[in-house]
């Protein structure tokens, strides 16, 4: 796989990206039980006296990039901590892989999890290891494998997000979106099936956070699965997007493919993707 840093190089390498819909040509477009792998069913989550989750629905389709938007304080980072096991639902149901995630043993949650990757806010790296040892962290924790098979996994993934000349370098040594792409080789260490993205585009210039959304596209492409990417950022959502939900107040306000919710004539769905400041979004 060319490294898509060589778009930054001296040999302007052009890298292809793949248009933003991931599933097979011949799929319909239309998802049923079988192709969800989570599913949010009348989720409601208090705080205190405060309602975070008001019957959230929500079903991610597998092998697909699905973007989840909404204003601050409105859920979504909430959502991420359910679907991880981390926060289990005051009433409904959280399925991964069509089974109920708070149905199943601790040890059966431990196992789900390691199927899963997570890209937090600002990489959540290790500050006392270089790039190859924060990759590397996740095998030599969870796994058996020995130093030389780790070496040759962490390498091919830190080639991937164009950092094979940076792993011996510390995290306060590389810029933020270097950090971001360190802990997205981690994320895909494991091979998981799910990856989440905690606003990945956090603390990012626009050309740092294009360069990262061409890596999540490449990666996606090179490996599927289900990527789930919760951002304020309507230019991440619309590049990498296949399908889109927008949350507002703990409930689920659209979700279906990305070119349906930019043509959506809804208005609270038109005006928080277009950034206007008049119409039903209001101040609150």
């Amino acid at each position: 796989m060319t490294s898509i840093l060589d778009k930054f190089s001296g040999n302007r390498i052009e890298v292809n990206e793949p248009a933003p819909r991931h599933l097979d040509p011949s799929d319909t477009g239309e998802a049923t039980p079988a192709s969800y792998s989570m599913e949010v069913k009348e989720v409601h989550k208090t705080f205190g006296s405060f309602k975070v989750l008001q019957g959230l629905n929500l079903n991610f389709q597998d092998n697909a990039i699905t973007t989840v938007l909404g204003p601050s304080g409105t859920g979504k980072s909430v959502l991420i901590k359910h679907l991880v096991g981390l926060l289990e639902p005051d009433a409904g149901e959280v399925a991964i892989f069509g089974q109920d995630l708070w149905s199943m043993t601790e040890q059966e949650r431990y196992d789900v999890r390691k199927k899963m990757g997570v890209l937090f806010q600002d990489g959540a790296l290790f500050g006392s290891m270089n790039l190859f040892d924060n990759t590397a962290f996740p095998l030599r924790k969870h796994t058996d494998k020995h130093e030389d098979e780790i070496q040759d996994i962490v390498t091919r993934r830190l080639t991937e997000v164009g950092l094979e000349r940076s792993w011996h370098k510390y995290p306060n040594e590389v810029s933020g979106g270097m950090r971001k792409r360190a802990g997205f080789a981690r994320a895909m260490v494991m091979e998981p099936r799910i990856v989440f993205f905690d606003e990945p585009d956090s603390g990012l210039d626009p050309v740092r956070t294009s360069l990262l959304n061409d890596v999540i596209l490449e990666m996606h492409a090179e490996h599927g699965g289900t990527y789930l990417l919760v951002t304020h950022d309507i230019r991440t959502a619309r590049k990498v997007s296949d399908y889109v939900g927008l949350i507002w107040k703990g409930k689920t306000v659209h979700y279906g493919p990305a070119e349906e919710a930019f043509e959506h004539d809804d208005p609270f769905v038109r005006q928080f993707l277009s950034g206007e400041s008049a119409g039903p979004l209001g101040m609150d």
